[in-house]
């Protein structure tokens, strides 16, 4: 059956009050921690195919996204990139939809007609994007989540952190138009945001993951241990030994220690102030420096 540009898999399951929760890529993925966080929810709750794009390439350029072979008992495959979605029976009163979006590169006002359509044919009730974006935070202090539920703070929820910056003007994502549309709709929105260190980059941020799913898992009363990852321990193990190798990050994760503890000392003695706590200009400074390059992928494997 098709909707919109979507071709939905038949026969179409029937989904209770369904909840979207969605990664947006390449955008706001930063450490891929929206999409490992939907991966593992999927697996949890044994998530089936349920739609994607009937003609991918209207939409995106494949020398940007590209396909990727790989091989099966012998045999060749090719994946080519899409936006899907998966379903899943929920516990509760609602059901699950979860959906991994490519940000387009053509016909963006289409896609977004499409999603939406989608969405109203599927009467879903929230819609949840989840991602990461890197901070000036350091990775020796817990992730810090930032939470909206329509336009408003969701410092209320435990392990939710008020945003202590002012609000954002620049440069931003054509898909923001959808959760207008469906805001309009009268669907709920919630954007959920892992601020990760800004020196490291790691392709997958397993701890960044890990600390949206807490979020999450509360929301959803999913099981805890969801929010356990080993790996991700590992992986900021064997930043924290490199940076002793290092004294210029050693030096920057010092200073934003400083600044992570102030600005949440702040939070809570002023009970969320709007006021920001600005980063000293030689922090700022040494992040420019090296906070991009100070250590790769490769550096902390």
């Amino acid at each position: 059956m098709r909707v919109g540009e979507f071709e939905i898999t038949e026969p179409i399951p029937k989904l209770r009050k369904p909840h979207v929760i969605a990664s947006l890529r390449p955008w706001v993925d930063a450490g891929s921690v929206g999409t490992l966080a939907l991966s593992r929810l999927e697996r949890h709750l044994k998530a089936k195919d349920l739609a994607s794009l009937a003609e991918p390439g209207r939409f995106f350029d494949f020398t940007r996204y590209r396909p990727m072979v790989y091989h099966v008992d012998g045999q060749r495959r090719m994946t080519i990139p899409n936006t899907t979605v998966r379903y899943a029976k929920g516990e509760g009163e609602f059901d699950f939809l979860f959906v991994h979006i490519l940000e387009p590169h053509s016909l963006a006002e289409d896609y977004i007609e499409s999603l939406s359509s989608l969405f109203s044919y599927l009467k879903i009730e929230r819609y949840s994007r989840v991602g990461g974006m890197y901070d000036a935070v350091p990775h020796t202090r817990p992730i810090l989540v930032t939470g909206t539920m329509d336009g408003e703070d969701m410092s209320h929820i435990t392990g939710v952190s008020p945003s202590r910056r002012p609000q954002y003007q620049g440069p931003t994502s054509i898909i923001n138009l959808l959760s207008e549309k469906l805001t309009n709709q009268g669907v709920e929105n919630v954007t959920l945001m892992a601020r990760l260190p800004q020196y490291i980059q790691l392709d997958e941020d397993h701890t960044g993951a890990a600390s949206l799913l807490k979020i999450i898992c509360q929301l959803y009363d999913l099981p805890e241990e969801l929010t356990v990852s080993r790996r991700g321990v590992r992986q900021y193990e064997r930043v924290s030994n490199e940076m002793e190798r290092n004294s210029g990050v050693k030096a920057l994760v010092q200073q934003l220690e400083s600044d992570y503890d102030s600005r949440l000392e702040s939070v809570i003695l002023d009970d969320g102030s709007e006021d920001v706590t600005e980063l000293a200009p030689s922090v700022e400074q040494f992040l420019r420096e090296v906070g991009g390059d100070a250590l790769s992928d490769e550096d902390s494997k």
